[in-house]
């Protein structure tokens, strides 16, 4: 029995997306559902679109080439933003994972998948950039230290923005405040 791979490709049940140059190449349609776009709108276009600013964009991008040289793969939940439909705009919570088809060049050629996750986590308060980095990181489990050296701040600044993020869901402890993100 032959297997159409074009055909698993279309209809897997994630969002996937084919990249060179941090460009869209080609994608399935439930990318083009989850983020509320048509294809002809993502083919060809730098995946800046998706983001919710050009900053994010740019420090992802640092931050991911470094494990994508080392592993070959990469995966976080980051806030993500639909390109249009009746949801144009919104922030959303979504788990990427992608796949660097050259190491030493890892954003030459990849493989990358999309789920939403915001059924099951929401985003409910307006948060920075800054604050959305920070948030995934907590999110990872890291400490201030390790959020400080993967985002290339102080401790310290990471500090700040923990605060700011607790005083904003409203939680007495880092634990409350992940458990808040977590939630919703």
């Amino acid at each position: 029995m032959d297997i159409d791979y074009r055909l698993a490709f279309d209809l897997a049940p994630v969002g996937l997306a084919l990249s060179r140059n941090r460009s869209i190449m080609d994608c399935n349609h439930h990318l083009c559902d989850m983020f509320g776009a048509e294809r002809g709108q993502l083919v060809g276009q730098s995946f800046q679109v998706l983001y919710p600013s050009a900053d994010e964009y740019e420090r992802t991008g640092a931050r991911i080439a470094p494990i994508l040289n080392r592993s070959g793969t990469y995966a976080d939940n980051r806030i993500m933003k639909r390109l249009g439909g009746h949801q144009v705009g919104e922030p959303f919570w979504c788990h990427v994972t992608g796949r660097a088809l050259n190491r030493s060049a890892p954003h030459e050629a990849g493989i990358w998948c999309f789920e939403d996750l915001s059924a099951s986590r929401p985003v409910k308060a307006e948060l920075t950039a800054r604050e959305r980095e920070v948030a995934a990181c907590l999110l990872q489990g890291l400490t201030s230290k390790l959020i400080g050296k993967s985002l290339d701040i102080s401790h310290r600044t990471v500090e700040i923005y923990r605060a700011r993020l607790m005083r904003k869901y409203q939680a007495s402890t880092t634990a409350d405040l992940v458990h808040k993100l977590t939630a919703g």
